[in-house]
């Protein structure tokens, strides 16, 4: 499985390609309006979510809501394009009238003055800032979506969480309560922050409104479990095989993300081997199994069995209302930094969009072991794989 996606922020689409899905999978498109619709949710979100409403549209590989086996192509219309047809036209010639909005004075901590480095966009910031925007990260959530129908039908169950936003924390204390991810699933999406408990929510939102408020933003972490993987997927023959590697990757990938842990991650560093470890036990009804998941699921790049647990480590937003010092790139004056339409923070939006990379790379390890013509067969094959793991 492999998947490309293209857009830019303010252009008229945003599209995706996935290859490598099965042959037979049911999806609808309301299974992916569903995670397109989490993904503009959440407190802390700015002006564009009111304007967008981010459907998506099969445009191949689907038939009668079953994959193919052939390339399925997903496509969300970017509503607010109609307030930038002029400014994004890609066949008419540049004007002095369709470049008005242009950005020469980069913001601190975005990709802009990099990007237009790398680029040789020397003319104009945007069009760094047109594709190293996070909303890109739609299409990587509607192909989020399709991993996650794709994990389902083995039984493997994927959801994030926000674990604080700046310094207003959840008790991840009380995660030990749920008996699955879909009674944790039901408590986190109740609240506008995703948090794990009501005072958390009503002391991230206090948060939030003072940042706004102070024309800042501030960042936090989310944190991704996934339960009902098969044993030994990833591996340890070679670096480029291990699947916790392979996620971390694709963790610091999203927009923003600055760091990963897996299960005790960095407190991890603090104990001794016997504080750590996940010992083993074995009995008739489980096989073996862990009597702890300090490791967060992996241990030599491979699953073991157990709940995975990421945690990913989001910095604010580089767009502030009270702008930070920067240069023009005409000029090379001191000027205060651009300014472009934002969020106050996208944690909330972040732990729909880790959810969705986790996925991604999960289904890519199960495609990789597992036959990726044809779902019925993929089943069997995980039914078979899991009785051998069971006896082993």
């Amino acid at each position: 499985m492999r998947y490309t996606t293209a857009g830019e922020s303010h252009g008229p689409e945003e599209i995706a390609v996935i290859e490598g899905i099965p042959a037979g999978l049911k999806i609808t498109q309301e299974d992916v309006n569903l995670e397109l619709a989490r993904r503009q949710r959440g407190y802390g979100r700015g002006e564009r979510q009111k304007i967008e409403t981010d459907t998506v549209t099969f445009l191949t590989g689907v038939r009668h809501q079953k994959t193919l086996g052939s390339p399925i192509t997903l496509n969300v219309h970017n509503d607010d394009h109609n307030n930038w047809s002029k400014i994004m036209a890609p066949n008419d010639p540049e004007t002095s009238e369709n470049t008005l909005r242009k950005v020469l004075r980069p913001r601190p901590g975005h990709a802009d003055l990099v990007g237009g480095i790398k680029y040789r966009h020397h003319k104009d910031l945007r069009n760094v800032l047109e594709r190293s925007s996070a909303r890109e990260t739609t299409m990587r959530v509607a192909v989020g979506a399709v991993a996650k129908k794709l994990l389902s039908e083995i039984g493997v169950d994927v959801h994030g969480f926000v674990v604080n936003v700046g310094p207003a924390k959840s008790d991840l204390s009380t995660l030990t309560k749920y008996k699955n991810l879909q009674e944790l699933r039901e408590v986190t999406e109740s609240f506008e922050t995703r948090a794990l408990d009501e005072a958390a929510d009503e002391a991230i939102k206090h948060v939030i409104d003072k940042t706004k408020r102070d024309a800042n933003t501030v960042g936090g972490q989310v944190q991704v479990i996934a339960t009902g993987m098969p044993v030994g997927l990833g591996s340890y023959v070679s670096a480029d095989d291990k699947l916790d590697g392979k996620i971390a990757r694709s963790i610091v990938g999203i927009n923003a993300f600055k760091g990963v842990q897996f299960g005790g991650g960095f407190d991890n560093s603090e104990k001794y081997g016997d504080q750590v470890m996940d010992e083993i036990f074995w009995d008739a009804e489980k096989g073996f199994y862990r009597g702890s998941d300090n490791l967060g699921g992996f241990e030599g790049g491979m699953t073991t069995g157990e709940a995975i647990i990421v945690r990913g480590v989001v910095k604010p937003i580089p767009t502030l209302y009270r702008p930070m010092q920067s240069v023009d790139i005409d000029t090379h004056e001191d000027h205060r930094a651009s300014i472009e339409r934002s969020d106050t923070t996208a944690v909330t939006a972040a732990a729909v969009i880790a959810e969705s990379m986790v996925a991604i790379e999960l289904a890519k390890a199960v495609l990789d072991k597992f036959d990726a013509d044809n779902i019925e067969r993929m089943k069997e094959q995980v039914t078979l794989y899991r009785d051998e793991v069971k006896s082993f």
